[in-house]
């Protein structure tokens, strides 16, 4: 609310042929300014990798608490008006079939995440995450309803689902942004290309809507340190369709960034919680603070992290 002062001023005038004078005194009038007005429109967002909470992640939160692997990074997200990431598999009642299973063998590959994983992301701050990956499929579609009634419920937004390749809008500190995914190993029949086009109709309305898009991809070449041709063509393919930023997930390691008509790319962002330690490449991940402003990215800080084998994630001094 702002207040303005009106000074007090004399009129003169004639009433019925004579003179007067008087004089307006001094008031004082509130005159209400919506917030978004006074203040500037600002985002903080951190963006992260991979996530996956079976296998020793999940033995990890049972013998110490769930809280536990978020323990030394949660200083960090705190931080943030919101955090984004990959969630690296679908949560559901069903018995995990990882944990204790022989490396490398199918068991070791098909991931499920307790129920109560949903409140733990929120409450880290975690509230939108990346459902297009190729793990979200490992319990089938079911899997994937169980996913989404288990973040809805836990009031955590998602996009890239298989479902329905659904976006996420959100409006944070004033700027209008949309989190949208594209996903190179999708399961639909029109394949990546088809999934390619999805995406790049979703950059378009969504930017003619008002809104941000960030892109949030699933593609690449497990544990490449460099990306692929066919990811640098799409993720400037991207771009110019009206993508802010584009992020990717999926190599388990940091891949290479750039600028691209002055907008960001990361290729990879690598892990962020998951139980992978046989070189410093898949124990190193990156985390990306991100300013936004209603015109787009304002400032990108790079945080990197480290994999623990204590299962937590953890900044590097």
């Amino acid at each position: 609310m702002v207040k303005t002062f009106l000074q007090g001023v004399a009129v003169a005038g004639l009433l019925g042929g004579a003179f007067f004078m008087f004089n307006i005194p001094s008031r004082t009038v509130d005159v209400v300014v919506p917030l978004q007005e006074t203040l500037a429109a600002r985002a903080e967002i951190i963006f992260g990798g991979d996530m996956m909470f079976d296998r020793s992640v999940r033995t990890a939160m049972e013998e110490n608490g769930a809280d536990f692997i978020f323990s030394c990074i949660d200083p960090v997200l705190q931080g943030a008006d919101l955090v984004v990431a990959n969630l690296e598999g679908p949560i559901t009642a069903t018995s995990s079939r990882s944990v204790g299973s022989a490396l490398g063998t199918p068991d070791n590959f098909t991931f499920t995440f307790p129920t109560s994983i949903a409140r733990l992301l929120l409450h880290h701050r975690i509230g939108v995450v990346n459902l297009g990956n190729n793990h979200i499929e490992n319990f089938g579609f079911d899997g994937v309803r169980s996913t989404i009634a288990a973040l809805k419920n836990a009031g955590v937004a998602y996009f890239g689902d298989p479902l329905r390749h659904a976006v996420a809008e959100r409006e944070v500190g004033g700027v209008k942004l949309t989190f949208v995914n594209y996903n190179e190993f999708t399961s639909t029949p029109l394949g990546a290309s088809g999934a390619a086009s999805t995406t790049l109709s979703q950059i378009a309305s969504e930017r003619a809507a008002g809104f941000i898009p960030v892109v949030y991809t699933h593609w690449g070449v497990e544990y490449a340190t460099t990306s692929s041709a066919y990811s640098r063509e799409l993720a400037h393919r991207f771009i110019d369709a009206g993508a802010e930023l584009v992020i990717g997930s999926h190599p388990h390691v940091v891949e290479e960034h750039e600028l691209y008509t002055g907008k960001y790319i990361y290729y990879s962002l690598g892990n962020f919680i998951f139980d992978q330690y046989w070189d410093d490449d898949v124990r190193h991940g990156l985390l990306l603070d991100v300013v936004f402003g209603r015109a787009g990215v304002e400032s990108v800080k790079e945080i990197p992290v480290e994999l623990g084998r204590d299962r937590r994630t953890c900044p590097v001094e």
